[in-house]
């Protein structure tokens, strides 16, 4: 397995329309280049179009392994390029399912590069909680999978975790990622239950 690094750091590419209370999404998200700010409110230039279910403080960053998007790209036979599922941090060797509440990453620092936060330290984020698939999801996913897609999310437990910003600076594609404090408690899949949606 490599070691643990960020694949690409994505932001809102545009809003789309969205049936929902809000009436639009800010899931189309894309990569972008060179170093990223990241701030109480996850990345510069990113749009939580709702806050009270899908960002905030506790939701500021949504990160989401590469390995369980090879996973869903067999699954739904379509490419699933980084920010498909609305993350903004695409990562892979680490298995962030199995985080813990409370873990804390830091990522960049050490050697290596300008894209570090003050003093060379790295950003640091906290796992707050998991991803819980919405209506929304399923019909940015669309077509012949929409119907069904939060219970086989759900299911396959390839959720993703968000994260609190703890310590703000910049990142950029190719940082590493270090688990530096790992409490005793449930994973992240350990504290997920599923919407009602899911289960019926």
């Amino acid at each position: 397995m490599p070691s643990p690094r960020i694949v690409a750091v994505c932001t809102v590419h545009a809003l789309v329309e969205d049936p929902g209370t809000i009436g639009v999404t800010a899931i189309d998200k894309r990569p972008v280049t060179g170093a990223v700010k990241v701030g109480p409110y996850g990345v510069r230039a990113d749009v939580q179009a709702d806050r009270k279910h899908h960002g905030g403080l506790d939701k500021a960053l949504y990160a989401y392994a590469q390995e369980d998007a090879e996973h869903w790209a067999a699954e739904l036979g379509r490419e699933v390029p980084p920010g498909f599922f609305g993350e903004n941090l695409r990562t892979e060797g680490i298995d962030v399912n199995d985080a813990r509440i409370g873990e804390i990453w830091r990522i960049g620092g050490g050697e290596g590069g300008d894209a570090t936060g003050p003093g060379g330290e790295g950003v640091e984020v906290q796992v707050t909680m998991p991803r819980t698939p919405c209506a929304t999801f399923a019909r940015w996913i669309g077509g012949e999978h929409q119907r069904g897609w939060v219970r086989r999310f759900s299911d396959a437990r390839r959720l993703g975790p968000y994260l609190r910003v703890l310590r703000g600076g910049r990142i950029t594609a190719g940082d590493p990622i270090t688990v530096i404090e790992r409490p005793d408690g449930p994973s992240i899949v350990d504290a997920y239950r599923a919407p009602a949606t899911a289960r019926a």
